[in-house]
């Protein structure tokens, strides 16, 4: 069985790292890059950085965090925000990106997840989904950081967006991102047994036993976190040996 993936998540907001619940009252949690750093030092296996702020001087200042990370860290990282065409891939892959996350623009553009695929190989194109599971139990999918709902059902775009040449999936449940009770366990086992693709985790991680349950009860492949690590709660070792003394593969 393929190692299981621990993944800290970086929001960068004006250059500096930040973290909110349910996607709003964002806090400070330091400099990216240094963040990174101490992340890959203590045995995370890949990191996701996403500009929250995309506007173009954000993006100016977030490529060149991206050529700071690159030349810092020996890990492979992925990046989001703001990237709407090919030309974005394109620019922050030659900044030193190893992968590229969609979210917004692949679900106004879905060519755009085949065009990326074509140009650069699947294992370049995450497609990032942000869904909320609404009053009825149907999970709605969202766009601009959580805030329009685009009439999208997450199990149908995940499969679309696998089937035009995604190479995982990162699923952020809009409920529990957060809040740490846990990870939307049930829609993940769902993805994973659907897609023929890695599914991440993301959103709800408080306690070591909600990765263990990500892995086992969700049968993710990655689960991705980010104020438990941000704040000192979980340290990545720790977790790791937990894991893994649960019989859970992971690299330590």
């Amino acid at each position: 069985m393929l190692a299981k993936r621990i993944i800290p998540c970086l929001d960068v907001k004006d250059g500096m790292t930040v973290k909110g619940v349910n996607f709003v009252n964002l806090k400070e949690a330091g400099d990216p890059v240094g963040l990174g750093k101490t992340y890959s030092e203590q045995g995370a296996d890949e990191l996701v950085y996403l500009d929250i702020t995309a506007s173009h001087e954000g993006r100016k200042t977030f490529t060149q965090m991206v050529e700071r990370v690159a030349a810092e860290i020996a890990i492979p990282f992925t990046v989001g925000g703001g990237i709407n065409e090919v030309a974005d891939v394109e620019r922050m892959l030659e900044a030193g990106a190893d992968k590229v996350s969609v979210n917004s623009a692949a679900l106004r553009n879905p060519s755009l997840i085949d065009e990326t695929a074509r140009r650069f190989g699947s294992q370049v194109c995450v497609v990032a989904i942000d869904a909320r599971q609404e009053a009825s139990g149907d999970w709605q999918c969202y766009v601009n950081g959580g805030r329009i709902p685009v009439g999208r059902n997450l199990f149908d775009w995940a499969r679309e967006a696998s089937d035009r040449g995604a190479g995982e999936i990162l699923f952020t449940s809009m409920n529990h991102d957060g809040v740490k009770t846990g990870y939307a366990n049930e829609a993940l086992a769902r993805l994973s047994d659907t897609l023929p693709i890695p599914v991440i985790a993301s959103g709800g991680a408080g306690t070591m036993e909600h990765f263990a349950d990500a892995f086992t009860v969700g049968k993710a492949d990655a689960a991705l976190a980010a104020s438990v690590f941000h704040f000192g709660e979980i340290a990545i070792p720790a977790l790791k040996r937990y894991l893994s003394e649960r019989r859970i593969p992971v690299r330590l």
